[in-house]
């Protein structure tokens, strides 16, 4: 067999498969609305913004948030985090402060121009909702975020161990 070990058929199953995935749906149409904003973001002004800086973003809390905290939200090494810290700071996107509450710590906030350029941002991606709104009409679009603030609430509810079948 080919470089696979899998018949044609069992490679068209699971493309399918792939492709009718919620995490893939999910992922995929993610991914194409963060590259889409950031490259509108790039055609007006900011073309030092890439997705990973738009990914960590929500999770920088107002008030500042320690880098350790951002690693752990973002999912990716405190290492990793720093970096792109370091190159928002270039871009005078966030700032390092003293944590009130542990003066060996810093924590990552916004500065004045990271506010106006996040407030920029959200108004890129809600000019993207509404076009695509247009596409799907409004009935759809009222739909579909309902269905999602449904599954992001059952997402985040503590899941239940599994219990081991008896005699197993």
């Amino acid at each position: 067999m080919a470089k696979h070990d899998l018949d044609p058929s069992d490679l068209a199953e699971l493309a399918r498969r792939k492709r009718a995935s919620l995490g893939q749906l999910l992922l995929r149409s993610a991914r194409l609305l963060d590259e889409r904003a950031v490259a509108r973001i790039a055609r007006r002004g900011a073309p030092g913004v890439r997705r990973a800086h738009t990914a960590l973003m929500p999770y920088i809390d107002l008030e500042g948030t320690r880098l350790t905290d951002l690693a752990e939200r973002a999912r990716v090494t405190k290492q990793a985090v720093g970096q792109l810290v370091e190159e928002l700071e270039a871009m005078g996107v966030v700032e390092r402060t003293p944590d009130p509450d542990d003066r060996r710590a810093k924590r990552v906030r916004f500065t004045p121009q990271g506010l106006k350029a996040l407030l920029h941002g959200l108004g890129v991606l809600m000019d993207l909702e509404e076009e695509l709104t247009r596409k799907l009409g409004e009935k759809q679009m009222a739909s579909l975020k309902k269905g999602l603030a449904a599954l992001l609430a059952a997402l985040e509810e503590k899941e239940e161990p599994e219990v081991p079948p008896e005699g197993g």
